[in-house]
């Protein structure tokens, strides 16, 4: 990692995760593949402050411990990319194990449980398939109908939402996670 960090991808410990390394490397991972609009790719970063934005709508009553694992939902990616859904799928299992071992010990690093309350995770989920909804539709050509059966319906936001639509170049994205993760998790 650039902080000097060595990570083992087979057993990652806490104590080589750094968010500096996660919000470098997620700013500039491309969402859909990169096949999006705009002269930016919409990175992960980006879109995990969507999607927190999202469930902090949705759920005023969250914590701020709860907006952070909402935030770090997708921090795996930092260091083993954004894969699209069909072809999580065709790995199987033990992409899923490897992805979930690796998010444990980063909630652990932030002082997250390992594993998450399960409606934490069910909010999650339902800010992400907003996201997906609003990012398929405005940056990466779904019609409509199309996204509504891959997402489902979304529901009504406040247009403060679509300033997290335009895509920011990795630099931005990088700066404004680390910002709102220093927002909701303080330095000691």
């Amino acid at each position: 990692m650039l902080s000097g960090r060595r990570l083992d991808l087979l057993d990652p410990s806490p104590l080589d995760i750094e968010i500096e390394d996660i919000a470098h490397g997620l700013a500039r991972v491309a969402r859909w593949n990169g096949q999006t609009t705009g002269p930016h790719i919409f990175s992960v970063a980006q879109h995990s402050l969507l999607v927190e934005a999202i469930a902090s709508t949705l759920h005023a009553e969250l914590s701020d411990k709860a907006k952070l694992a909402i935030l770090l939902h997708d921090a795996p990616e930092y260091v083993i990319g954004d894969m699209i859904s069909p072809f999580k799928v065709v790995l199987g299992d033990a992409y899923k194990v490897f992805e979930q071992r690796l998010l444990e010990a980063i909630h652990i690093r932030f002082g997250l449980p390992a594993v998450l309350p399960a409606a934490l995770l069910r909010t999650t989920k339902r800010a992400d398939h907003i996201a997906a909804f609003l990012e398929a539709t405005r940056l990466a050509g779904f019609a409509r109908e199309e996204a509504l059966r891959f997402f489902g319906r979304p529901q009504p936001l406040p247009r403060a939402i679509d300033a997290y639509l335009a895509p920011w170049g990795a630099d931005e994205a990088k700066a404004r996670f680390l910002a709102r993760f220093e927002e909701l998790c303080p330095p000691a």
